[in-house]
């Protein structure tokens, strides 16, 4: 492991794509920067792993066309994509074992369909209110930002199946329910992906595309292109601002810089000691951004035998069953089966309580009813709890308390603090908690910061 240099012009916190993406626009900036990583790894919540041959994705991994930023880096740095499996019957799957067969093309014909499609469009014309140039300067921000979406349906939906229709849907963009969640976080959030449809819905929307050789695959390549910049195991324990410097500490060693980009996910970022303390509405903003709770389980078979059987491999489940979403994960050339399950917010703390074994047999047990005896003999099961990791503390982003835009916004939500700039996809406007997001905000913060460059010592920056 090479030596941390003591001096630098930036340093940042964090090798997740939003940190990466501001060192590389720093560095081609001709801005001398580092990077200090807590984890062994570089990726943040996107974390590939190749098991027995087939790659698993234990965080983020899909991309869609709209998702410009990340297919530019995968087309830069050479990591090929390709299409999700969406061939085939889906299934859902209600809480008294009833199941609707559905297509990408055809609705189910389970109940609540229409209402929810109703409903869907009446959200989508909502969030097209907000101005993401200026999201808090929504007319609406006080009233959507002081309910639940829970609240807010109560009040504007009848329907209960459509209902349970959108929390589930919130369970799989949020991973947290609805009662957690500020209307008004939903609708911004809704804004900068399109709409709901984009969210939630596959070929040509956000779950369009996954990487052959994992979603990390970019991040790894930009890190090389990095080199020695990166450092790994180096936790930042203190940022300490001076009148003309900053200190960033680490166990490693200290480094003394012009500036500083803290990209951490906030529960990380909260266990760093800020000297002076950060100001009041930073502290309440990072406080109020709750990490989602959420388990991905991905199961390998032989091959995917669901496919001859006429099913995509897709499953959607409600109310109690321990999960909530099923997909196809298998390789492009499907010459292995492999199916990634979702269990989120209530659910995943019903499940995290079970023993390792119990989990396994309560996945088995969906699989087994959906997709027959064949499931339930997969040749590899690996889960990803993800708010059991030290340095994300859950996923898949952050999300506002109600009242948090509100209240902490204004100049909590990514405003700098003294030599003290903030990327981070949670940072992001448009795909806020997405690899795309989190580019987008990593190249937003090194124009800010190469700005302040450039104003304190012209010359410097090229």
């Amino acid at each position: 492991m090479s030596a941390l240099p003591r001096r630098c012009q930036v340093v940042v916190v964090g090798a997740g794509y939003a940190g990466l993406a501001t060192a590389i626009e720093l560095r081609e900036a001709g801005v001398d920067v580092v990077v200090l990583e807590a984890a062994d790894r570089v990726g943040g919540r996107i974390w590939s792993e190749r098991r027995d041959g087939v790659v698993v994705d234990h965080g983020g991994q899909w991309v869609g066309p709209t998702q410009t930023r990340l297919l530019a880096w995968a087309e830069r740095f050479g990591c090929p994509t390709f299409q999700s499996y969406d061939v085939g019957r889906h299934v859902e799957i209600w809480a008294d074992g009833t199941t609707y067969p559905f297509t990408s093309d055809q609705h189910s014909e389970g109940p609540g369909v229409e209402d929810y499609e109703r409903l869907e469009g009446r959200l989508d014309a909502l969030a097209a209110t907000i101005d993401l140039a200026d999201p808090l300067a929504c007319s609406s921000l006080e009233e959507w930002d002081s309910q639940t979406v829970h609240s807010w349906v109560d009040a504007h939906v009848d329907s209960p199946a459509a209902r349970r229709r959108l929390a589930l849907a919130v369970q799989g963009v949020w991973s947290c329910e609805p009662r957690d969640l500020s209307m008004f976080h939903l609708l911004f959030y809704v804004a900068g992906a399109g709409g709901m449809r984009s969210l939630m819905e596959t070929i040509g929307y956000a779950q369009d595309s996954r990487f052959v050789d994992g979603a990390q695959a970019p991040a790894l390549a930009a890190a090389a292109s990095l080199g020695g910049r990166v450092h790994v195991r180096t936790p930042v324990s203190a940022i300490r601002q001076g009148d003309d410097a900053v200190t960033v500490e680490t166990a490693r060693g200290n480094v003394r810089a012009d500036r500083v980009v803290v990209t951490s996910a906030p529960a990380a970022t909260s266990h760093i000691e800020f000297e002076p303390a950060l100001p009041t509405s930073r502290r309440r903003w990072l406080a109020s951004s709750v990490m989602g709770d959420v388990a991905k389980v991905h199961l390998r078979y032989d091959s995917p035998f669901w496919r001859e059987d006429g099913l995509s491999g897709q499953m959607v489940a409600y109310d109690a069953q321990p999960v909530g979403v099923v997909f196809d994960n298998s390789p492009d050339d499907g010459s292995r089966g492999v199916l990634v399950c979702f269990t989120y917010g209530d659910r995943y703390r019903t499940f995290a309580a079970l023993d390792p074994g119990e989990r396994r047999t309560a996945v088995l047990d969906v699989l087994g009813r959906v997709f027959g005896p064949q499931a339930m003999q997969p040749l590899d099961y690996v889960e990803q709890l993800w708010p059991e990791d030290r340095w994300a503390e859950g996923g898949y982003a952050a999300v506002p308390v109600p009242g948090a835009w509100l209240e902490h916004a204004r100049d909590g939500w990514r405003t700098p603090c003294g030599r003290v700039h903030w990327a981070g996809t949670e940072t992001a406007t448009v795909w806020n908690g997405y690899m795309d997001g989190a580019i987008r905000s990593g190249e937003r913060a090194a124009a800010e910061v190469t700005a302040a460059l450039a104003a304190e010592s012209p010359g410097a920056v090229r």
